[in-house]
């Protein structure tokens, strides 16, 4: 007992010497250092810096209440109203480190919480199964805030009511599956054992409870720190939707997501209001292999195989991804909700993501009789060298790839960049240059100094012949650059959707605790991604906003869907500098209209091209129709009718297009068939591209090409 009481003081003197030297964290100080460095490098070096006044204060309070309540379910119009007072103060409380407004609101939305937990209660102990000749709509930016509790509790009446119809059509539909299942199998002795109604109805209400009960628990692990950083994106975003702060842990994330080691999933999320969005899927990922799983979709549901479903409505976004992720061969089955707001689940067996299929690979295609002998190439992302062990880029994988073709002496070169989100500046650059002599590829301005222009020097051109860019709305940035400089260039025909993403800014990370001397208690602060420069093509325009607009578009899903950086909040605006000379001698494009006719003509006769069409239609007009009926057999009989309708189009690009002709690369088969897993992907990549239609079209619009005469290339 002695020497336990010496050694408890001992621990006791130590905690007050340690604190001591490690006193607690003054969290408003804290706060004001952030407020303050953001401030500082946003003015210093933000390439578009705005002015603190009203008009400021306005769009960054609207921001952060919508941030607050994405979905309008738990403030009251007199709430927002008292937040009002301050929509035209935040620049100068910014300015003098005032946080009123933000100290009221976590006090608000403490408050609508703490109500909304009472009125779930209420409504989920009232008659779930009353009639119901109502609807709701499922768009909270469709909706006015509540403005009396009455109101309030009407709105998640209807909004649980909506969950219960949801759930309850789901499980009888799977009973009967179930049941049709059981029947077609032989000599069963047992009968099947069917659930009753009732007993149906009372487990989803208990799980609607236990789902609703553990997202109130999650919202109220959130911190103060949480919504200060809410709070501070608010700000940032005013200036544009990729200037981002991100704290110490969500900066160690971000390095290892760019890093290239990726687990669980293989997919990069963020946060979207209430729901956690893909935005976008790496390649070589299990999402990658399933296929299922796409960009803009929302995750709203989580469950570990054989586990109970977990909602993840309002989860943080690291809380979500813990859940996601996991080890190797477990298998995780996501809750998705599509762009057309129908329901999901995908079932993901975890992986390691394999790095080989995010590098660029070449394959020989063709139609026979039609055009034969096109070399294509694949290319994920624009990964820089430190990406790869043996010191390679992008750009010389590219080259590497051209070569063995060249060495088969292909008639025409396809360069594949649908879904490719960019990367490094440099490859891109090195990489345009291997399809002209020489000469500027990309104009890049700081803000109030002259653009810097990015050349090709190597006078070297690795391929003379017919080149066709493929992109989609989800080519960006890097892929950008090339697409736009190729088609200035008049060096390549750029095929695709309506346009590219838009993205024409560079972002670079600044550390804040460089913004002072001392205050190491408060350090680390973390740090700033920033926008402080944009891209300009060489004919002077920009790909900010408009991306690049194919010369041939061939339609898909998103045909009627505003995507990519116009669908931000605050992005910076198309603008446009001088151009800088250029030219190149190496091949010249054939009558690029008639190609465009011509496709126009084919597209118009190709049933696939023409239910893509339908789809994209169906699919923007479920989006904008989100108002559904809470009488369950009308609640039912729609989504039945929508489901059939999908059924229609479930089968697109499933069927394998005989006559297209695809093969390996003989200089390649020895690395692949070195590993067994590697044969299989190989076999999943020819599958795919074997059901690709927007190949098959890309290869007659290459037959256009050559029939028009135009194959010879010029040169210097």
């Amino acid at each position: 007992m002695k020497w336990k009481g010496l050694i408890m003081t001992a621990c006791l003197l130590s905690s007050i010497i340690l604190f001591a030297y490690y006193p607690k964290v003054n969290n408003l100080e804290k706060e004001s250092l952030i407020l303050d460095a953001v401030l500082k490098y946003l003015d210093a070096l933000h390439f578009q810096p705005l002015d603190l006044d009203d008009s400021f204060s306005t769009k960054a309070f609207d921001y952060y209440i919508k941030s607050m309540d994405p979905s309008k379910r738990f403030l009251l119009q007199s709430e927002v109203d008292q937040l009002s007072i301050h929509r035209n103060q935040i620049d100068n409380q910014i300015k003098l480190k005032n946080f009123d407004f933000f100290n009221t609101s976590i006090e608000i939305i403490e408050v609508s919480r703490e109500r909304v937990k009472r009125v779930f209660k209420e409504v989920l102990a009232s008659n779930m199964d009353k009639n119901l000749n109502e609807t709701i709509i499922m768009d909270g930016e469709k909706r006015d805030y509540a403005e009396t509790e009455a109101e309030l509790t009407d709105l998640w009446s209807k909004l649980v009511r909506y969950d219960y119809n949801n759930r309850l059509k789901n499980a009888l539909d799977k009973q009967e599956e179930d049941k049709k299942t059981y029947a077609e199998k032989a000599d069963q002795e047992e009968p099947f054992e069917e659930k009753s109604l009732e007993e149906t109805k009372s487990e989803i209400k208990e799980k609607i409870k236990e789902t609703y009960e553990d997202w109130f628990k999650r919202m109220d692990k959130d911190k103060r720190s949480d919504r200060f950083e809410m709070y501070i994106n608010s700000i940032t975003h005013v200036f544009d939707p990729h200037t981002d702060f991100y704290n110490p842990k969500e900066k160690a994330d971000f390095d290892i997501r760019m890093g290239g080691k990726l687990e669980g999933i293989g997919a990069r999320l963020q946060t979207d209001g209430d729901y956690t969005k893909v935005t976008s899927i790496i390649p070589g990922g299990p999402a990658w292999k399933g296929k299922q799983l796409e960009v803009d979709d929302l995750i709203t549901g989580v469950t570990q195989k054989g586990d109970e479903p977990l909602d993840i409505t309002g989860m943080r976004l690291d809380d979500v991804v813990s859940k996601i992720r996991g080890k190797k061969g477990t298998v995780v089955i996501l809750a998705v909700k599509k762009v057309d707001g129908s329901i999901v689940d995908i079932e993901i067996e975890r992986d390691e993501v394999t790095i080989d299929e995010g590098f660029a690979r070449s394959l020989i295609l063709g139609i026979p009789e039609v055009v034969e002998n096109v070399g294509y190439i694949k290319l994920p992302k624009f990964y820089s060298s430190f990406e790869k062990k043996d010191g390679n880029s992008c750009a010389l994988d590219v080259a590497a790839e051209i070569q063995k073709l060249n060495d088969l002496d292909v008639s025409a070169v396809v360069l594949d960049l649908r879904y490719n989100g960019g990367g490094s500046l440099q490859d891109v650059v090195d990489m345009t240059g291997l399809f002209i002599e020489d000469g500027p590829i990309v104009q890049v301005k700081p803000r109030s100094k002259a653009p810097y222009v990015h050349e090709d020097t190597d006078k070297a051109v690795q391929y003379d012949g017919p080149l066709v860019i493929m992109v989609n709305q989800f080519s960006a940035s890097a892929s950008e650059i090339l697409a736009a400089a190729l088609q200035d260039y008049n060096r390549a025909v750029i095929v695709g959707s309506n346009s590219t993403f838009g993205k024409g800014t560079v972002q670079r990370f600044v550390n804040l605790d460089r913004a002072y001397r001392g205050n190491e208690e408060m350090k680390p602060l973390g740090e700033l991604k920033i926008s402080m420069q944009k891209f300009f093509r060489v004919n002077g325009g920009s790909t900010q906003l408009k991306g690049v607009t194919p010369d041939i578009i061939l339609p898909d899903n998103y045909h009627y869907i505003e995507t990519g950086e116009k669908d931000y909040d605050h992005a910076m605006a198309w603008s446009e500098i001088e151009p800088v000379p250029y030219s190149q001698s190496i091949y010249k494009l054939p009558d690029v209209q008639m190609l465009k006719n011509n496709s126009e003509d084919r597209i118009g006769q190709k049933e696939d091209f023409q239910m893509i069409l339908e789809n994209a239609a169906r699919l923007k007009k479920n989006r904008d129709e989100s108002e559904y009926p809470l009488d369950f057999d009308a609640f039912s009989s729609l989504v039945d009718s929508r489901d059939e309708e999908a059924k229609k189009y479930a089968d697109l690009m499933d069927a394998e297009i005989e006559y297209l002709k695809i093969h390996n690369l003989a200089v390649d088969t020895s690395y692949i068939n070195s590993d067994e897993s590697r044969v299989a992907r190989n076999e999943d990549w020819l599958e795919g591209v074997s059901k690709d239609f927007y190949i098959e079209e890309t290869l007659y619009i290459i037959k256009d090409m050559i029939e028009m005469g135009n194959l010879a290339s010029t040169k210097k």
